[in-house]
Parts: structure tokens; C-alpha cells; sequence
């Protein structure tokens, strides 16, 4: 498509995550345009070539509390000045969707999620606030504002021009809580980095992922020690010392594995295990890419891949009794990883670029 003649990408924040790969890949399409963003770490603005613009969040003295403070990023976000650019894209799964743009101007917001802070895990957010010993100050605060702070998110959804979103569950999202309707364009997934063959037979099961409440990687921790089988836990987070209270014997934690190390291990596991409920959930579909199929939750973005019988299988409800009857009955012998490796390449970065450029092609002619 012919190339908007000024380009400008605006992000909540850089420091790592899936909604940053997104923000990479519209560098790599867009490699002139500049990155506003409230706070950036050094180790972004080093991927982002030095194009992110930071203001006044990034020098802020109490750098641990920036994220947990959206009034600042409103603040920030509507006073940026967006001047000059024929398209600004904004990434957002927060307040960057609220920025102004000029008439003239065209808007294109990647909805990550309506705000879950405000919306789906309100509740959440309410029991795990993240604050250490100043959780109560974080709960009142929460409990006072998140009616105006609703409010404001909802008007703020309505300003871009269009709305792009990850899944067909997200979608629903954004229907329910913005009242809008949005184009899915499923996000990049690095699927060349876990092609790979590893030697030997496949064994056990994995699971991965930042260990938070939702993530219910207890489920898998809990199911697999219940039926005595193999589970490798990959990564680190607020709830790995609650996971290690629940693990018996079967179960290994991997706390710093590098990223060699992460694709061996799913290219050599019998399935990942992705018991939570995710807008996306990229790190499934990296399991796929090393042919390996995924046994999820029956809701949420996993729905957009998890093909029954191709790729994976859904168990129902979120208990580890429902979990601990699909692994029983789970078959390795009934998937071709060559099967599942063709699915996983559908979510690769070219087609996420090739579908993204199609879409602004739709919209802005």
C-alpha cells in the first residue's frame, strides 16, 4: 500500500511483553516514526533504534510506582502534541488509547485489552494490587476511582478512528465494555525461533509464563501433582512461592531459562499446559511453532488457535478436576507436530505484517 506520508506509534509503556512486540513489529514497518510512550527501559530503546519519546514519567523519582498510577499516564497521554503525522497508531492495552489527535489526522488504536484494571479483572486487581505492604492504600484508591477512571477510559475508547484488537475474544470485549466494533489482527509470534527438532522422544508436560493469580498456572502445578505426572514450570513471578507450597515431586521449576533453553524444552514436551484466561497468549502458540499441541482453558484468545484434535484440546472449567480429566485421556500419538507447526505459522510476524498493512490499507482509502 502507499505509504501514509507521516507515521507516529504511541504506546502505554516499554519494559518488556507481548504488546511490545507488537509496538516492534511497527517499528520494523515504520521504521521512520517516532515512539511516544511514558516511561521506556534502555534495553527497548536500544531494540526501538533510540525513536522513543519519553516525557516527564520517564525521570519520575518513584520509578516502581509509575505503573500503578494511571491518573499520571492520562495526564501524560492527552497532552502529548501530535502534530504533523497523517497516521498515528496507537498500541494499547491502557491509556495511550486516549490521546488527541488533529483533524486531518488518522487514528488507528491496536486494542491489547479494555483496561484491566477498570474492566475484566477489576477484582483482580482489588485482591493483588502489587503494592507490598501499601496493598490497602492501593485497594481504597482503586475502590474510589475506578467509576471516573471508568468513565474516562470509555470516552477515551471512542476517539480513535478505527480499532484493530488481537483475538476474536477481545473483540467481544471491546464490544461489551467500549461499545465500539474492531478488526482482529492476531499479534506477531516469533514461530522461526521455535521450529526446531530436538532429539529424542517427547516426555512430560510444560507450562510458562509470568506467575501471577490469573495465569492459573496453579491448576497445572496442582493437576500434575494430583496424577503424578511431569511438569516443568518455566518462569518467575508474585506467585512462585505459593506454586512451590503446592508442587509435589513430579513437578520442576526453571526460573531463568534462556531462550535456547525455552524452545528445547517445548519442542520435547508432550504439550503445554495454558490454564489461564488470555486476550491472546503468545507463549501457547510458540509451543505449536516447536509442534507441540497446547491443552487450554475453553475461553478466551486460546479459542483463536486450539483447533480439538489438531493442535490441542480445551478442558472446560477452571478446577483442577477438569484439567486432571483431559490429561488422563490425552493422546500425543493422535497430533502430527508437522500439523501443528503449519497452524502456528499463520501467527508468524510477516503475516501479522501482511494482514496489518492490508487492514490500513482499508481504512485509510
Amino acid at each position: 500500500m502507499p505509504e501514509p506520508r507521516k507515521v507516529a506509534i504511541v504506546h502505554d509503556w516499554l519494559i518488556g511483553g507481548g504488546a511490545e512486540r507488537v509496538v516492534y513489529e511497527l517499528h520494523q514497518m515504520f521504521p521512520e516514526a517516532p515512539i511516544y510512550t511514558s516511561y521506556c527501559t534502555d534495553e527497548w530503546r536500544q531494540k526501538l533504534d533510540d525513536k522513543v519519546i519519553t516525557g516527564w514519567l520517564q525521570h519520575w523519582p518513584f520509578s516502581h510506582l509509575r505503573k500503578y498510577l494511571p491518573p499520571l499516564r492520562i495526564w501524560y497521554f492527552t497532552h502529548l502534541k501530535l502534530r504533523g503525522y497523517d497516521l498515528v497508531i496507537s498500541s494499547s492495552g491502557a491509556e495511550a488509547k486516549g490521546i488527541r489527535v488533529p483533524e486531518g489526522t488518522v487514528h488507528v488504536n491496536y486494542c491489547h485489552a479494555p483496561t484491566h484494571y477498570y474492566w475484566s479483572r477489576y477484582d483482580q486487581y482489588l485482591a493483588h494490587p502489587g503494592f507490598g505492604p501499601f496493598d490497602w492504600l492501593a485497594r481504597l484508591g482503586l475502590k474510589l476511582l475506578v467509576e471516573p477512571l471508568r468513565k474516562w477510559d470509555y470516552r477515551a475508547a471512542q476517539r480513535p478512528n478505527y480499532m484493530l484488537c488481537n483475538s476474536t475474544y477481545t473483540q467481544q470485549q471491546i464490544k461489551l465494555f467500549y461499545g465500539r466494533e474492531a478488526t482482529v489482527v492476531h499479534p506477531p509470534v516469533d514461530t522461526a525461533r521455535f521450529n526446531i527438532t530436538a532429539p529424542g522422544s517427547r516426555r512430560g508436560f510444560v507450562t510458562a509464563g509470568r506467575q501471577t493469580p490469573y495465569k492459573r498456572i496453579d491448576l497445572a502445578v496442582e493437576a500434575c501433582t494430583k496424577l503424578e505426572l511431569p511438569l516443568t514450570v518455566i518462569g518467575a513471578g508474585p506467585d512462585h512461592a505459593h506454586l512451590l507450597k503446592l508442587a509435589g515431586p513430579t513437578i520442576t521449576f526453571v526460573v531463568d531459562a534462556s531462550d535456547e533453553a525455552v524452545a528445547h524444552y517445548f519442542a520435547t514436551t508432550e504439550a503445554f499446559i495454558f490454564p489461564g484466561l488470555d486476550d491472546f497468549g503468545i507463549t501457547p502458540v510458540e509451543a505449536m511453532a516447536a509442534g507441540t499441541p497446547v491443552i487450554a482453558y475453553n475461553a478466551g484468545g486460546a479459542q483463536d488457535y486450539v483447533i480439538p484434535g489438531k493442535t490441542g484440546v480445551f478442558f472446560d472449567e477452571q478446577t483442577v478436576d477438569s484439567l486432571c480429566s483431559v490429561l488422563k485421556q490425552f493422546d500425543l500419538q493422535k497430533y502430527h507436530s508437522g500439523n501443528i507447526k503449519v497452524e502456528a505459522a499463520h501467527f508468524d510476524t510477516e503475516n501479522f505484517q501482511k494482514a496489518l498493512r492490508k487492514t490500513l490499507q482499508d481504512v485509510l482509502h
